[in-house]
């Protein structure tokens, strides 16, 4: 059964033959055909072609920037509000999740090892497995998500999703092999000799970037990427500093709020404009009380809490905008606790244990070709360890082009 506001939303779309919003989708989704199919009741058609184009199409349709693509594109938004396809979206891809069985094409007898089980890994292991090939996933956590499940806080991502992700992997014949971190024990090389006829890296980063001030290393100090992995293990106190102004740092610092933080504030030395959280997160983040603190730029942390100075913007004589300190704007600000939340670099638990070299560049991301080919012959990658920190439609995106990569290299294995 259908819902009235989102049957409400579809009845308004216009089905623009050059659809705006399909083109400003990264995956390109048939925004018009799938809503025309909504219309008509054929929800299952529109599920199978959303999950084909997207595997993670439930995900995208909860966690996606829409405000960039699908609903920013909406010509119904030019003067009023758009078409609200993420809803639409949403409640066509829980149903064709929940209520289908998947079921492999064929049976293959190559093998795919997968490292790492966030949006990469997923929609890799559903792309080769669905077609008959034989999968195993090494994830290092004890749950099946990666950063879907241990970096987006349950209120915009709920960890069931990912459990039914899980089953119906497990339908299509993937393996699935929990707490085992490749490198230290079983390397790359390993996986080749056990006859995996190529490997894909898809673990993300995972090494929050420190921001190299006095104080950092404090006990009242955690990072936003550790903090989000079990946030409910921490003690907070009543004030807590969110550094950073990305949606990570706006996660944190909603997270720190709904957990019984009485004052939440982030902390960003520039202005609303410059922040590369959304809009939507950050009227969200508004919404549940989190404060701002613009034009603050943090210089050392002390054990009641952080010594700033005030920044401005100012232009210079060839007008380009740059950031200055005001003078003797030096102040303390108290805080029981300090979240830094200004990106991740990648671990280097592969690459270090490889004996052939996996290049990467200066910050640790694996270089790869145009078909995601790394530097060592048979090893692939792609999403957040390539590009750094990136949305999962993106992920999704570069892997899907990879996913054709390896099934190109293997054929070409056998001639």
């Amino acid at each position: 059964m259908k819902n009235n506001k989102t049957t409400r939303e579809a009845d308004r779309c216009l089905t623009c033959k050059n659809a705006r919003c399909s083109g400003g989708c990264p995956i390109s989704t048939a925004i018009p055909q799938i809503i025309e199919l909504y219309r008509n009741g054929d929800l299952d058609k529109a599920g199978e072609i959303l999950f084909e184009n997207n595997p993670l199409s439930l995900i995208c349709s909860m966690v996606c920037p829409h405000e960039d693509n699908c609903m920013g594109n909406c010509i119904l938004g030019i003067k009023g509000e758009p078409v609200d396809f993420p809803s639409i979206e949403k409640e066509i891809s829980t149903k064709y999740l929940n209520e289908n069985v998947f079921s492999q094409e064929t049976k293959l007898d190559d093998r795919i090892a997968v490292i790492g089980s966030g949006p990469s890994g997923v929609t890799l292991a559903f792309i080769l497995a669905k077609k008959g090939y034989k999968v195993t996933i090494f994830e290092k956590h004890s749950k099946l998500g990666g950063v879907l499940r241990y970096g987006i806080p349950e209120f915009r991502l709920p960890k069931d999703i990912l459990d039914t992700i899980e089953k119906r992997l497990v339908e299509l014949g993937v393996k699935i092999r929990y707490n085992d971190l490749i490198g230290p024990v079983n390397n790359v090389e390993k996986l080749l000799e056990d006859g995996y006829s190529a490997v894909f890296i898809g673990t993300g980063v995972w090494n929050p970037k420190p921001l190299r001030i006095k104080g950092e290393t404090f006990g009242h100090v955690h990072y936003a990427i550790n903090y989000l992995k079990s946030p409910e293990s921490f003690d907070l106190g009543e004030k807590v500093a969110v550094i950073g102004a990305g949606n990570v740092a706006m996660d944190a610092a909603r997270t720190a709020k709904r957990l019984g933080a009485d004052k939440v504030t982030v902390l960003y030395r520039k202005g609303i404009k410059d922040m590369k959280a959304t809009k939507t997160e950050i009227r969200e983040a508004e919404e549940d009380g989190v404060q701002f603190s613009l034009y603050t730029t943090p210089k050392e942390i002390v054990d009641e809490g952080i010594i700033v100075t005030q920044t401005k913007l100012v232009v210079d004589i060839d007008n380009n905008e740059k950031l200055r300190n005001i003078d003797d704007s030096q102040t303390f600000l108290q805080y029981d606790s300090i979240i830094i939340a200004v990106s991740q670099n990648p671990a280097n638990n592969i690459v270090s244990n490889t004996q052939e070299n996996i290049e990467t560049n200066k910050s640790g991301l694996v270089l790869i070709d145009a078909a995601g080919h790394t530097t060592k012959n048979g090893i692939f990658a792609s999403g957040d360890i390539v590009t750094g920190a990136r949305t999962v439609v993106e992920a999704v995106v570069s892997t899907k082009k990879v996913a054709a990569a390896i099934e190109e290299y293997i054929l070409n294995l056998k001639k």
